[in-house]
């Protein structure tokens, strides 16, 4: 019998949706505590018998009749009649026969175990197994079920479900699963079935004259459940996985997929994991793709970290290396194994470390850009190799200077590229340098902070333009003054509530020096936002500093309430003066910034309980009168499984999106609101729910991408159906078809949705998911 309790549970360990991702090393959750007793316990465990009528001869025999019970550590026995044999430890029973192993239920005419081997027999039993996974009891019957020890039990013509049974009726459920016989060995975890046959509603949807599968969740070298998919592009997709368990820290995943209307694409995962470290690489290839003109297409990706030791230094090594066929093959297989669907492909390899104060690293970092036939080139960024860093920092009042927050920033860089995308390789070496003092009170603070930014350039080539024309060295130095300082008033509403008033001020300040003519190696403008606004410099990386002589004013109240502390509602406005021209620009020849004032920024955000959400920024051009950029989103989640957001992004003269998603029961339409039956188990069966998200360009007047379908949780199977669109350029889109039959405790069968709907859907949850075990406990008597 222990071999049958831990058998019909895990069927599926290894088809689960998500896939695992990444290997980590913590230690995991038991399950469940062993509780079993060693061989000699087990010899002087007591025997419970309990009946209308005993009989028998002391250390011979007992014979139990009317409303017989019998139990020892472990099981239950009850039936008509019972028999037990002391000397061979064998029971024998009769008639309404009643057994339960560990909250593993049988029932049936007639059975004999041999309780201190588990060896024995069940004629025609029903039986009920406790799924160690959460996902629901696995019920079946059979013709016999022949227990081989304690480990080990066959089932001849048996049936298995996780379909509820119907109290006093006949058992139907919309999925089985008959075989001629299914062996269930503990000792390896492994369950063989014969002759095995799938069924659906009374139709037969898989079939195997031999399957393997685990019986519980350790894991198993074996095929998972095959995938089926309908491509635009590539046709017919029909994805037949192979799991390899190698070792305990090591396991590979063979995709082989064929594609109707491209050829056949040999696709594969190898993971690893070691004490100090661990790693994934992803492969694919297709030796003729119909689609390119036979092309042989090809991708690979590798992710390696590792935990060294120089001494007594600790050292970390990441890499991560990414390589494909062609420049088209990030659209042409938007859904590959490798991932490798960004048309920039990182690869570096980098090593760091770090001790008390400071931290250092060196690093090679280069990138595949892959230039579409179908889209518009891309310029690729230079490559950065070697990328050296060493930083320093106080981080405590310990290691402060003379009372005053310090750090330290250096780097040093060799940047190279295509001279067709870039005309200046060279090195570059930054060195900054900051000390500030924070003075706090209870209403208020005032942080002075002075920075020293210093950069130097050996080109290979000399510069063509502005102050360092004809020059292959270059140096740039500037200071920057900062005064950051905020008040923070409150006051009570009157309605147990309190309301804050937070004035901020920050006046920033750094000399103009030329910067024309230098490369730009890693500079932009910043993101125009709530944040960036109180920055000194209003670009990123190191390449330019602007001159700025700024003021920036801002006020921010917020509203709490009272009794709970929750942040009800708050409101901000902010906007930057200018107090001088600034004549640097990112680029070369920019004009001089003569605008007095910034753009307003105005941005708040609304929660008047747990169930709403309102939050938006808004980017006010007060020449035009009217938002150069907006953004906000309203978000409505009154319970498990309903979640409905709406969101609008304006980018004047760009773009202007309204983006809705939602996850939502439609019983609800007629009134039935189900019960929550808590995260990863859905709201009760029968039920149907529509989900989706919709992405719609008012420039455009079209969907730019869609996600939505239906998903049916009927209890024991949940089916879905989901169409996507997804915009791969400005002319084509790739449209698919997702169909996927969950049979809930056991396998899935059809192209799983259920990575695309968590993608797209904010707190989109699955209807079926290991939340918790169940407690073992649950079936006592």
């Amino acid at each position: 019998m222990c071999g049958l309790s831990a058998a019909l549970h895990s069927v599926s360990a290894h088809s689960a949706e998500p896939p695992v991702s990444a290997v980590s090393n913590n230690l995991q959750l038991s399950q469940e505590l062993a509780e079993d007793l060693p061989a000699s316990a087990k010899d002087q465990l007591p025997t419970f018998v309990s009946g209308d009528n005993i009989t028998g001869e002391a250390d011979v025999s007992t014979r139990i009749e009317g409303q017989a019970q019998l139990r020892r550590h472990g099981v239950i026995i009850k039936a008509d009649t019972i028999d037990q044999d002391v000397v061979t430890d064998t029971v024998t029973m009769q008639g309404h026969v009643h057994v339960n192993q560990r909250g593993n239920r049988f029932t049936g005419p007639q059975a004999q175990i041999k309780l201190d081997t588990t060896e024995g027999y069940f004629d025609t039993p029903e039986f009920e197994i406790n799924s160690v996974s959460g996902q629901g009891q696995g019920r079946g019957q059979a013709a016999r079920i022949d227990f081989k020890g304690p480990d080990v039990a066959v089932a001849t013509d048996v049936t298995y479900s996780t379909c509820p049974r119907p109290p006093g009726g006949t058992w139907a459920p919309d999925w089985v699963v008959s075989a001629s016989s299914i062996t269930f060995d503990q000792t390896d975890d492994t369950g063989t079935a014969i002759g095995g046959v799938l069924k659906f509603k009374g139709v037969p949807v898989l079939a195997s004259p031999w399957v393997s599968f685990p019986l519980s969740d350790a894991r198993k070298s074996g095929l998972l459940p095959p995938t089926l998919n309908f491509d635009q592009a590539s046709g017919v997709e029909l994805t037949v996985p192979y799991y390899l368990n190698i070792a305990p820290n090591h396991d590979a995943t063979l995709y082989p997929t064929y594609m109707g209307k491209r050829g056949v694409d040999l696709a594969g995962e190898y993971r690893y994991l070691g004490q100090s470290y661990d790693g994934r690489l992803r492969a694919a290839h297709m030796a003729s793709d119909k689609l390119r003109n036979g092309d042989t297409r090809w991708g690979w990706s590798l992710q390696h970290n590792q935990g060294l030791r120089v001494g007594d230094l600790p050292v970390r090594l990441q890499t991560n290396l990414n390589r494909v066929s062609d420049g088209d093959y990030w659209s042409d297989f938007p859904r590959s194994t490798t991932s490798l669907t960004d048309r920039l492909l990182a690869n570096n390899v980098i090593l760091s470390t770090q001790q008390g104060l400071w931290q250092a690293s060196v690093g090679s970092y280069k990138w595949e850009t892959l230039q579409s036939t179908d889209t518009t080139r891309i310029v690729a960024p230079y490559d950065r190799e070697p990328h050296l860093t060493y930083d320093m920092a106080s981080n405590s009042p310990s290691t402060q200077l003379a009372g005053l927050d310090w750090q330290l920033n250096s780097q040093l860089t060799r940047f190279s590229a295509d001279p067709a995308d870039h005309s200046f390789s060279g090195d570059r070496a930054v060195l900054s340098g900051q000390v500030s003092k924070r003075l706090s009170t209870p209403g208020g603070y005032i942080q002075p902070a002075l920075r020293l930014h210093s950069r130097s350039y050996q080109l290979d080539n000399a510069l063509t333009s502005g102050a360092y024309v004809g020059r292959r060295h270059a140096n740039v130095t500037l200071p920057t003054l900062s005064l950051d300082a905020g008040l923070v008033f409150e006051r009570d509403t009157g309605t147990d509530g309190i309301q804050t008033l937070e004035p901020r001020a920050m006046l920033a300040y750094t000399p103009f020096s030329s910067q024309d003519g230098l490369p730009n190696y890693d500079s932009g403008e910043a993101d125009f936002n709530l944040a960036s606004i109180y920055s000194a410099n209003p670009f990123t990386g190191n390449d330019r500093l602007a001159d700025t002589k700024t003021l920036t004013l801002g006020v921010t109240s917020r509203w709490f309430a009272g009794k709970s502390g929750r942040e009800v509602l708050r409101m901000t406005v902010a906007q930057r003066m200018r107090l001088q021209d600034q004549v640097q620009g990112i680029a070369d020849g920019a004009a001089v910034q003569t605008d007095q004032v910034s753009d307003v920024l105005l941005g708040g955000a609304y929660k008047p309980s747990q169930l709403w959400r309102v939050d938006g920024l808004v980017q006010y051009d007060q020449d035009i009168g009217r938002a150069k950029r907006a953004t906000w989103g309203v978000s409505y989640r009154p319970s498990n499984y309903r979640t409905v957001s709406l969101a609008y992004r304006l980018q004047r003269n760009s773009s202007e999106l309204v983006d809705l998603a939602w996850q939502w029961p439609l019983n609800d339409l007629w009134g039935d609101r189900g019960e929550d039956l808590g995260p990863g188990r859905g709201l009760g069966a029968p039920r149907w729910y529509s989900v989706g998200r919709v992405n719609y360009s008012r420039v455009d007047k079209k969907i730019a991408d869609l996600v939505t379908g239906f998903e049916y949780d009927a209890g024991c199977w949940v089916g879905r159906v989901v169409v996507e669109r997804l915009q791969t350029s400005n002319t084509k889109s790739n449209r698919r078809i997702l169909f996927q039959l969950e049979f809930v405790g056991f396998s899935r069968l059809g192209a799983s949705p259920i990575k695309t709907l968590s993608a797209s859907v904010p707190r989109y949850q699955y209807l079926r998911q290991d939340i918790q075990a169940p407690s073992r406990f649950q079936n006592y008597e």
